[in-house]
């Protein structure tokens, strides 16, 4: 937030003005600009979920056609003038009155300020006219406060205030849960489960009501595995073979028999499961290039949203990122977005020839437009913060029907990918899922430090991806 007052201050000291201080004319002024959190941190204290607020599809329904802050969130900001700048500290509110005039949206910069209107010397009340106005000089809000003046200086130490961080919640993956369990379980074939987190994942999965697990791996060591966790095996299918590279070629084989409808990776590194699914030979291929999507929710971002790919691809040719867009596209058509909207990422927001990936996004883009690539709405290069904020792009005068407002984020490479979905779960608060598609099943890749949690979303996608593909191949 930026905060700028119409007189210096210390920013370690509050400090007043007095009754007798105060003439009519006075004023004072700071100035915010919304974001995505102000509205959350709003609805979190107020209990107003109104999802004009919070919903952006349902918000671009409504006359206003898109998210508008909350009305009072204006209103606190006139209090804080009057609490923080003029008065100030000891300042008693007596009454306001405000019109809602103009709707406030993410991004928009308003400048909040109140001027002394009247004075009231025996009572030492004043009356000041408070106004918010944006970057575009429009009034939103209007009206006025009576306050009661101090009457003494007063020089305060500013209280620190906590650092306030928004956690995701369980809703996005409860709705993922609950609109996939009733498609009912799909068999998938766990590979190489030798260790406590690669079984204990997938039975998590099958008590969730996902799916049927066949554990593919030596038979000793699973069971060995599964005593030591308390795991009851009973009724679970084994394929015993001797070691992970023959767990994996057996996966493959079940899969393209049509035993399975998913794999998952077990215990085993992820270059030898895809090692054996891959190649044309073990009969999983598509005519498209096989990619990783994390899909992923963060509290920052008011709606679930897709990162390719961050797994798989290397260094991805301009051919390679033409698919991987194309299989994020279908997976977010999967969980009902309709018309995804996809910010091919770069460094920068301009295309500069030294900078492969802005001229890979630029011609990804054409190709959109030829007709190349469908299903979505597609712009690039953005720089990440013009992907998902509206405010950065504003600034940086960038009009784009995605800047801001993302649902995938197609990364240049594999280490840039990575990075971005690891920061974003562990200092981001992200949920997440990961699967690999462009193969004629899905692949749920788990990580050794993946939640519990994100072992169940990944299976729910691939839950939701097979039975997809049952009416509609790849």
């Amino acid at each position: 937030m930026n905060d700028t007052s119409s007189s210096p201050e210390d920013p370690h000291i509050v400090r007043n003005r007095t009754f007798d201080e105060i003439a009519i004319g006075d004023c004072a002024s700071i100035e915010r600009t919304l974001t995505t959190e102000d509205i959350q941190l709003f609805a979190i204290l107020s209990g107003d979920t109104n999802p004009q607020h919070l919903d952006a599809a349902f918000a671009a329904s409504t006359r206003f056609h898109g998210v508008i802050a909350h009305g009072m969130w204006g209103g606190a900001l006139i209090s804080a003038v009057l609490g923080t700048r003029l008065p100030g500290a000891g300042t008693v509110y007596a009454s306001q009155t405000l019109s809602f005039i103009a709707p406030v949206r993410v991004g928009d910069t308003l400048t909040i300020t109140a001027k002394v209107s009247a004075r009231d010397e025996d009572r030492k009340a004043l009356t000041l006219h408070c106004t918010c106005v944006n970057q575009r000089g429009e009034t939103v809000i209007e009206g006025d406060a009576e306050v009661f003046a101090p009457t003494e200086r007063i020089e305060h130490a500013r209280s620190t205030l906590p650092e306030v961080r928004l956690v995701a919640g369980d809703n996005a993956a409860q709705r993922l849960l609950d609109y996939v369990r009733p498609l009912g379980r799909i068999r998938v074939a766990i590979v190489h489960p030798c260790n406590d987190v690669s079984l204990a994942g997938p039975m998590d999965a099958r008590a969730a009501g996902l799916i049927e697990p066949v554990l593919i791996g030596p038979r000793a060591k699973i069971e060995g595995v599964a005593a030591q966790l308390g795991i009851d095996l009973t009724g679970i299918a084994i394929e015993d073979v001797p070691h992970s590279h023959a767990a994996a070629a057996r996966a493959a084989e079940m899969a393209a028999a049509g035993e399975v409808e998913a794999i998952m990776k077990g215990s085993l590194h992820t270059d030898e499961l895809l090692s054996a699914v891959i190649p044309s030979a073990a009969g999983l291929r598509t005519k498209r290039r096989v990619s990783h999507c994390f899909l992923m929710q963060t509290p920052a971002y008011p709606r679930p949203f897709i990162i390719t790919d961050a797994a798989i691809n290397i260094a991805p040719s301009l051919d390679d990122k033409a698919d991987i867009i194309r299989n994020a596209i279908d997976l977010a058509h999967m969980i009902g977005v309709e018309s995804p909207r996809v910010a091919i990422l770069a460094a920068v927001e301009t295309v500069n020839p030294r900078m492969q990936a802005t001229l890979d996004a630029a011609a990804l883009c054409k190709m959109a437009d030829r007709g190349q690539i469908t299903g979505g709405v597609l712009d690039g290069p953005l720089a990440f913060d013009n992907a998902v904020s509206v405010a950065a792009a504003r600034i940086k005068g960038i009009e784009s029907q995605v800047a801001g407002v993302a649902d995938i984020l197609v990364v240049p490479d594999v280490e840039s990918g990575n990075m971005l979905a690891k920061q974003l779960d562990y200092l981001g608060g992200a949920a997440s899922a990961g699967i690999v598609i462009g193969l004629r099943i899905p692949v749920v890749l788990t990580s050794r430090a993946d939640p519990r949690e994100s072992r169940i979303a990944s299976c729910a996608l691939a839950v939701l991806i097979a039975h997809r593909y049952r009416t509609h191949p790849p």
